[in-house]
């Protein structure tokens, strides 16, 4: 993409530092997470008409895909790599592959309460009371470092936990010399701590004396003209430096790195879009899922301030809807959120009482009745009926908890199915709209055109983030039950069996499979299991045959 004023006025800002850099699509997701010795050379160079030409498929594609950045600066190279890896793992960026799996960086472990303790090198930092090290940018430096750190305080480098004289008959670091043999009694424990407490001490940066004395060996080795030493220990003072180089861990990750692209401007611009007083402070975004009318849930996201308030979400499993209709699914979803949030208002138990017990019968009529009532134009829920919930009184100010706009995801249809609702609970002063996905057109409740600002308005990204995000919520609750239905077993459909009893005879048998071919006998011999219940389950299992 061209660089943009925007850009051009961020690159401008951008030092000449070492740091991380986040690179953003329009909906201000993280698409690459990058480091860079100098972030303005290596930002620039995105920017760079002129390399068009060499660019391949998948850098034109992220180029193309950008629209905003970040930057976080750190104080060395080191520190940029580790916090690069950290937000890789974090963000799952889509442009990146390196450090995308849960492997991590090598860490020095060593427990001062072992008995004889020994250094290793792990992955994983533990609260276990051990002493920690790292981590590392360079696996090699680091293994050839803690060799060095060895021989120079006579540490051992052998496996067992507590070794012995059995171990110390074929122990490579003891018949060399290098280890002081703590497990053949040659120092006692104390002695040995204080070896370990040194090396520790070396490792925590105190290392400038090994390294004056190895380049002072260095320069000597190269004076007799013994390159081959003198290379091997400038390569070692190269590792020592480098694994001792201090380097914060950022167990914390930077708060300074916002999901969302200017936020309080997309607010004023939705704002002035839809003719509304103010920037709306919270939003719900509402969504329906379903596969071919089966496993129908819906979701509801809420952005406070512009950005998601994941304490908010919600999820809903269609209790009241046969078939697919996402009318009706979507006027039950409206209804069990804002029938709950004004009875929390009014200070009644904290409870979906659907959830609880199931909609009545006349409320499943009533909801049989929406998606024709809506096809026709009509509300979904006649004025007459009764709501789920008491409504709020006309003129009452609306409670805090409740939102100040309403995105549904849909047309005209969805849009109409939400109204009734929120009109049947007195909430119908609560502006509401809906986003279809086709043009990204914006239907208004009163208005027959809806409004097209275009792929670029501001306000169109901020709707497209919440629309997207109660979309995600919807489909990964979906794809929940659907697993769920799959992992669930013709035993679950038998009476009288639970999970303890389901465990014990899929562990005999292995499978339903070979369950339906064993007799009555070797069914009552599992534990929990008598000659009734296997006879019952036996019959069971022939008449589900087909």
């Amino acid at each position: 993409m061209p660089a943009t004023d925007y850009i051009r006025q961020k690159l401008a800002q951008t030092p000449h530092r070492p740091g991380v850099y986040l690179m953003k699509d329009r909906l201000g997701s993280v698409i690459y997470v990058g480091k860079a010795r100098d972030l303005r050379k290596r930002l620039s160079n995105y920017f760079q008409p002129s390399r068009r030409m060499a660019w391949d498929p998948k850098f034109s594609a992220l180029i193309e895909a950008i629209q905003d950045f970040d930057v976080h600066v750190v104080r060395s190279e080191p520190e940029a790599l580790l916090l690069e890896g950290k937000l890789i793992k974090q963000w799952q960026p889509r442009y990146n592959i390196s450090f995308k799996d849960d492997k991590q960086f090598l860490l020095l472990k060593v427990t001062l309460n072992d008995p004889i303790p020994r250094f290793t090198l792990t992955r994983m930092k533990k609260e276990d009371g051990a002493r920690y090290f790292g981590p590392f940018t360079s696996s090699g430096a680091i293994r050839r470092t803690l060799q060095l750190v060895r021989r120079q305080f006579n540490l051992r480098g052998c496996r067992p936990l507590t070794p012995g004289e059995a171990d110390y008959r074929h122990c490579l670091y003891g018949n060399l010399k290098f280890c002081t043999a703590p497990c053949i009694g040659n120092v006692t424990r104390d002695q040995y701590l204080q070896q370990v407490t040194a090396a520790c001490e070396f490792l925590s940066g105190q290392c400038g004396e090994m390294a004056a004395q190895l380049e002072e060996e260095m320069r000597k080795a190269a004076a007799a003209q013994d390159y081959e030493k003198a290379a091997k220990l400038r390569d070692a003072v190269a590792d020592l430096r480098k694994s001792t180089r201090k380097a914060r861990e950022f167990a914390r990750l930077p708060t300074s790195l916002p999901v969302a692209i200017h936020p309080e401007q997309d607010l004023e611009e939705l704002a002035r879009l839809l003719g509304l007083p103010s920037p709306p402070e919270r939003i719900e975004g509402f969504d329906i899922s379903n596969i071919s009318g089966t496993l129908a849930v819906a979701s509801v996201v809420r952005f406070h301030q512009g950005r998601p308030y994941r304490a908010q979400y919600r999820r809903f499993r269609m209790k009241g809807v046969t078939g697919q209709d996402d009318f009706a699914c979507m006027a039950e979803a409206v209804r069990r959120r804002y029938s709950r949030l004004l009875r929390e208002a009014r200070g009644e138990r904290d409870q979906d009482i659907e959830e609880a017990r199931g909609i009545p019968q006349e409320l499943q009529t009533l909801v049989n009745e929406t998606s024709e009532r809506v096809r026709r134009g009509a509300p979904s829920r006649p004025d007459t009926e009764s709501p789920a919930a008491p409504p709020l009184a006309s003129g009452s100010p609306l409670p805090d908890n409740l939102p100040n706009l309403i995105l549904i995801d849909g047309g005209r249809g969805q849009l109409n199915a939400a109204l009734a609702e929120l009109r049947a609970l007195g909430l119908e002063r609560i502006p509401v709209i809906g986003l279809a996905k086709e043009f990204e057109e914006i239907y208004r409740p009163g208005h027959d055109q809806p409004l097209r600002p275009g792929l670029d308005s501001p306000a169109v990204k901020l709707l497209q983030r919440i629309r997207d995000e109660s979309h995600r919520v919807a489909n990964s609750y979906n794809a929940q039950l659907r697993i769920r239905k799959i992992s669930e077993s013709i035993l679950d459909e038998f009476p009288g069996i639970g999970e303890a009893r389901k465990t014990a005879i899929l562990k005999k048998f292995g499978s339903i499979q070979r369950l339906r071919t064993a007799t009555v006998e070797e069914i009552a011999e599992v534990p929990g299991f008598g000659d009734k219940i296997a006879a019952d389950l036996k019959a069971f299992l022939e008449a589900r045959k087909a």
